[in-house]
Order: C-alpha cells, then structure tokens, then sequence
C-alpha cells in the first residue's frame, strides 16, 4: 500500500449488551457521572422506553421526536434540556431520535448515549442535520457524537421487517458512500466493506427465519451498521447522501426507504469510474459484479424501489436538480451533469430496473 492519508477515528464507547440495555445504559450514565437524565424517545415506544430508564436516579422525558429534525422541534427540546438542568441526553430510538438528541448537544455541549432501535448508524457519527422550510442543512461537530453506544438486538427483533431492510440498506448506503468520499481512505474502505458483509448477511437472515429467533442477525446488522457509519464519519458525505438530504428536506419523505431507493442508481452511476470501490463492494455482497449483488439483495430482501411510492412529486425532479447539484462533491468519480442527474431521478422516481 503507498496511499499516502491521515485517518482520524472517533473516540466513542459501544457496549453490545443483547438483552440487558437497562444495566448497559445505567453503567454509562454512572460512567459519566450525570445525575439528571433528559431521556428522548417516541410515545409509541412508551413502555419499552420505561423499562430501560428504570435505573436511572432521576428522568425527564421527551417524547416530541420529528422526522428530519426541524428547527422548531430542536429548540423546544432545547429549551426542555435547559430548564430541567439535565446534564446528559439519552436517545432510545431510531436515527429521528438521535438527529434530536444531537441537536440538543449542538447548543448545549451535553453528552449523549444512544441507545439505538433501528439500523440508522447516526449514533456512530458526529454529523447533525437540521431542517427549516424545505432545506436540510447538515454539518459536522464533535460536540453531537454520543459519548456511548448501547446496542442491544433484543430491542430490535419487533422491528417490522419493511422497517427492518429500508433502515439496513440506509446503513448500507453509508458503506457505499465511504468507499468514494472526500475524506476516504484505505481504513475507511477496510471498514465499509465489512461493514457491508454484515449487513448483507444480517438482513437476508432477518427476511428468512421468524424474528423471535432472529437475535444472532439483529446483532449482525448492528454490527455492520456500525462499521459502516464509522466509515462514513470518517469519510465524509458524498454524492448519495447529498441526494436523500436534499430530497428528504424538500418533501419531506421517509429517510430511511429514500436512501434504499437513491442507492442502487447511485452505486450503478458511479461504478465504471470507481473499479477498487465496486470490487470491494462486490466482494462485501457476495457476487462477481457489484451493481448485480446490490440488486440480488434488495430482490431478497424486497426493498422499495420508487421515489413516487413515499410520496415525492413527479415536478420535484427538476426542482431537487440545481439544489443537488451544489452540494456533490467536485471530486465524485464520475461527473455529475444537469442532464446525468436528471436522468438518475427519473430513474428513482420511476423505480427503473435499471439506473
């Protein structure tokens, strides 16, 4: 290897601790010394959420969690945080969950322990996003990146399998991003690809067998996703990102079946001008050609393939253009055009077969 980089990892804890989040959360709030917990969850994950809180010394819930954070949401939880004099925030749910709870630690400085309930791998990152009319604007600060990770698969295993694959394929699409970020480097792509293993191997192990005995898989995918956030931190956001962030602000569609949707014609765009990045996710996902083994996967998996099925309007093509277009990366490996990326939309909104 003669790659001449710098690689900087992000200092986190994880704690995979399958069946016993309520000891492993206790431990990592002891571990910080917090005395007062600001705990952000959703009101449907109400007495899942009490049972794991049960150790902590002393509780305020929050339970206004909103797809894509926007603004007003951030600063109502903003505001609970400081009026209750909480020194720790603890998110219990998916990537919406902890998008809040870093927007909390962005104004604040409170660390923060996630406990994660979907495959989002947000926890894993230091990458915040906010939105406000239409424009979802994201950045990066160390101040967002939890503290600790607790990962427990039982807390998964409800998790309904369309949920299940649109948010694996989203850990996925992490992977995949790394492999050709501004930031990447030979350790993040060691990282991506076996992130990308595991998460190939997790999901089509949670699609095929019942999900009460699907603990092994759910700890296989939270592992791969992971592996796959890490990459993606350290990376950087590339060009598949840059099109569900801007895609998700302007019509507020689903986060997680938006990036399974963009991936493949992103992956199928790039591919012929970034050989090492698809032989490595070719190799990740089993087969001889990386386009093809992405595709055999969400086949398996029955993942969703139109942009026009979460509810984006056919005119959003042209007007997501120009928007997308200034946040891709210069050095994407196949260069974006006006017309190229048009294209790639339709494609997506449409639900082609082939991108």
């Amino acid at each position: 290897m003669t790659e001449a980089f710098v690689h900087e990892t992000l200092p986190q804890r994880v704690v995979f601790a399958a069946g016993d989040a309520r000891s492993a959360l206790e431990g990592e709030v002891i571990a910080l010394d917090a005395r007062r917990a600001m705990v952000i969850a959703s009101d449907r994950d109400g007495a899942r959420v009490d049972a794991i809180v049960a150790g902590l010394p002393d509780v305020v819930r929050h339970t206004e969690v909103v797809m894509h954070v926007p603004v007003e949401v951030a600063q109502r939880a903003r505001e609970v945080a400081s009026q209750a004099g909480v020194d720790v925030v603890v998110a219990i749910g998916g990537g919406s969950t902890t998008g809040l709870a870093k927007a909390v630690a962005l104004t604040a400085g409170l660390p923060v322990i996630a406990v994660p309930t979907t495959f989002s791998g947000s926890e894993a990152t230091d990458v915040w996003g906010l939105t406000e009319d239409g424009v979802k604007t994201t950045g990066v600060d160390r101040r967002v990146l939890p503290r600790s990770v607790v990962y427990d698969a039982t807390l998964l295993t409800t998790l309904p399998t369309d949920a299940t694959v649109a948010s694996g394929l989203n850990a996925l699409a992490h992977g995949v991003d790394a492999m050709w970020a501004p930031r990447a480097d030979p350790i993040d792509r060691a990282l991506a690809e076996e992130g990308i293993r595991a998460l190939r191997e997790g999901l089509l192990g949670l699609v095929a067998e019942p999900r009460s005995d699907a603990v092994d898989d759910v700890d296989r995918t939270l592992y791969g996703a992971y592996l796959a956030a890490v990459a993606f931190a350290s990376a950087g956001s590339a060009m598949h990102h840059k099109i569900c962030h801007v895609l998700g602000g302007m019509f507020d569609l689903p986060h997680a079946p938006t990036h399974a949707v963009v991936l493949p014609h992103v992956l199928a765009f790039n591919a012929s001008n970034a050989p090492d990045a698809v032989a490595r996710i070719a190799r990740a996902l089993g087969a001889d050609d990386a386009v093809a083994g992405l595709a055999d996967l969400r086949a398996a998996v029955s993942a969703p393939s139109a942009l026009k099925d979460l509810g984006m309007p056919e005119s959003g093509i042209e007007a997501a253009v120009p928007r997308i277009l200034a946040a891709i990366p210069a050095d994407n490996p196949t260069p974006v055009t006006e017309h190229a990326l048009t294209q790639l939309l339709r494609a997506a909104y449409e639900g082609d077969d082939q991108p």
